[in-house]
């Protein structure tokens, strides 16, 4: 035998059988395969407080043997009768979810009871969740002064792109994203430089973006007059709504082209706002020194703050993350052939 052929034939079965040597009244140990080092994190406080005092959770990367990674090798690797109760996939929804079944890795990932996915496009997306925002810039600057409205721009911002998205998810379900891109997508809607004292101003220039965008959209492609309304109806479905559109676009375009230059502009007027405190309620220069050494020593940056904080999960779609597992758990049998008849995703199944 080869070295490493038993490792590669790890599935459910196994896992339940290593389980069962363990005695009846050991925990049993669900693996749950990641993406990305980045994800383990956020999965392993996704699926913690799911513990019981029969069942817990190993969460790690699909392949000990390199360092192969991304959803395919988290799912594909392990589909079919490998995946089950015992070892199951945690994946970024990206839009697999919004295409539902409409290509074959979308497909994988709506009907599969074992692969568990974001329903948001990425993690980054929660991490960008609107009502997080303020205590993200609590977390980076120590300073609590609510100095701009964040969920408020979020929805505005949100119902702004909205129909633009829609129309990103239609070029993708049929076959037309070549000429309309999640990068050129990004293009419309990022905002690298929010202007933090008039938002608005900020919004306007987006909406007449993406105003354009889609009357040259609806020019190029004639046929989305029959198909565009019933695909937006669908989506309103799935739990993607115009307040909350941003958390199903790319989910590092959302962070690097909107929230993070955001949430900079907040926390360096906040940052800069709590040193010059300091400066004037210091006795001496020595008072100050100290002060200010031991405030910037406290703090963190943005990107620190966001990709740690935990505001996020209050998040319905987090929450509908959650209550899928639960789901999962409470149809775990005694046996490896009885498996749950729980499945997410595809419309009419």
């Amino acid at each position: 035998m080869k070295r490493g052929t038993l490792r590669e034939q790890l599935n459910s079965s196994y896992i339940e059988a290593a389980n069962r040597l363990m005695g009846k009244k050991a925990r049993r140990r669900i693996v749950a395969y990641v993406e990305s080092f980045d994800d383990v994190f956020f999965w392993s406080n996704l699926l913690r407080p799911l513990e019981t005092e029969k069942v817990y959770f190993e969460v790690m990367l699909p392949s000990r043997r390199s360092l192969q990674k991304g959803k395919r090798s988290a799912i594909a690797n392990h589909l079919g009768h490998q995946l089950g109760e015992y070892m199951i996939a945690c994946v970024d929804a990206d839009y697999d979810y919004l295409l539902q079944g409409a290509t074959e890795l979308s497909m994988q990932v709506c009907s599969s009871p074992y692969v568990f996915h974001t329903y948001a496009y990425a993690i980054e997306s929660f991490q960008c969740y609107a009502p997080s925002l303020q205590n993200v810039c609590v977390m980076a600057t120590l300073n609590d002064r609510r100095l701009f409205p964040f969920e408020e721009f979020m929805r505005q911002y949100s119902e702004t792109i909205w129909p633009l998205l829609v129309w990103n998810v239609w070029c993708y379900r049929y076959g037309k994203h070549k000429l309309f891109s999640l990068s050129d997508f990004y293009n419309i809607v990022a905002i690298p430089k929010p202007d933090i004292f008039h938002p608005e101003l900020s919004l306007e220039k987006l909406r007449h973006r993406v105003n354009a965008k889609i009357a040259r959209l609806q020019k190029e492609f004639p046929e989305g007059k029959k198909t565009y309304k019933p695909l937006r109806a669908q989506m309103l479905r799935l739990g993607a709504t115009p307040q909350t559109a941003y958390l199903f676009m790319r989910g590092h375009d959302l962070y690097d082209g909107v929230v993070a230059p955001l949430l900079g502009c907040v926390g360096e007027r906040l940052r800069r706002e709590r040193e010059r405190e300091i400066r004037n309620l210091a006795v001496h220069a020595t008072q100050e020194q100290n002060e200010l050494s031991s405030y910037q020593h406290s703090t963190s940056t943005i990107d620190q703050s966001l990709r740690r904080h935990l505001g996020y999960v209050d998040c319905p779609l987090y929450q509908r993350i959650q209550a899928d597992v639960r789901s999962m758990m409470e149809h775990m049998s005694d046996t490896a052939e009885n498996s749950p008849s729980v499945s997410r995703g595809v419309e009419g199944e």
